[in-house]
């Protein structure tokens, strides 16, 4: 059967399934640039594990005067120092970790730099972590909303930040593991700062 492609919605440091279902399709990949902001999803915000437990890291945005906020149009609040704290919590909750020394140096620039658009950021964050991953992915974006794509896979709803995900995850070593266990689906981050270049064999 010929892979149709699927359509994805655009993730701040996505959870390991989002790469997972990309790695999957990755020939035929549509990116929606065209959806109203989604508020409490993964569209910025991230999760990771720190020394007690999961912890959710949130980019602000700016609060439009319009709720229905394209996702292209969605531009980044610096009213508190929110790089800071994101880099700062990396840091605690990985510098123990096996690889994190190895790819810090990349990560550094996100939280020094400032980016006037939500998707723009995370654009070139995941243009990296795919270069991290060794996913090779062909990459297009909507130019118009469909509310549905009958011929593609459909991901744009998929990934609940706020409910446990259905995704069958085999466990690796997490930093903090003995604390809490194995926390599944949380960022990709927490893959390659703990597995490193094994992360696309496991993906």
């Amino acid at each position: 059967m010929t892979d149709k492609g699927a359509v994805f919605p655009m993730f701040y440091l996505p959870p390991v399934e989002y790469f997972a279902c990309l790695n999957q399709h990755k020939q035929n990949i549509l990116i929606e640039k065209e959806e109203h902001l989604i508020k409490q999803t993964y569209r910025n915000r991230a999760n990771i594990y720190s020394p007690d437990g999961l912890l959710t890291l949130v980019v602000p945005v700016i609060k439009g005067s319009k709720v229905h906020t394209k996702m292209r149009d969605v531009r980044i609040s610096y009213d508190f120092r929110w790089q800071r704290l994101h880099w700062m919590s990396l840091q605690a909750c990985y510098r123990r970790s096996a690889y994190f020394e190895y790819y810090e140096d990349d990560f550094a620039r996100f939280y020094e730099d400032k980016f006037e658009f939500l998707f723009d950021y995370n654009e070139v964050l995941l243009r990296m972590l795919l270069g991290m991953a060794k996913i090779k992915v062909d990459i297009t974006f909507t130019d118009e909303y469909q509310p549905a794509y009958p011929d593609r896979a459909d991901y744009r709803l998929s990934f609940n930040a706020k409910k446990e995900s259905g995704f069958e995850q085999k466990s690796y070593f997490q930093v903090f593991e003995e604390r809490q266990g194995f926390l599944k689906n949380l960022s990709i981050v927490d893959l390659l700062f703990n597995q490193g270049p094994q992360t696309i064999n496991y993906l």
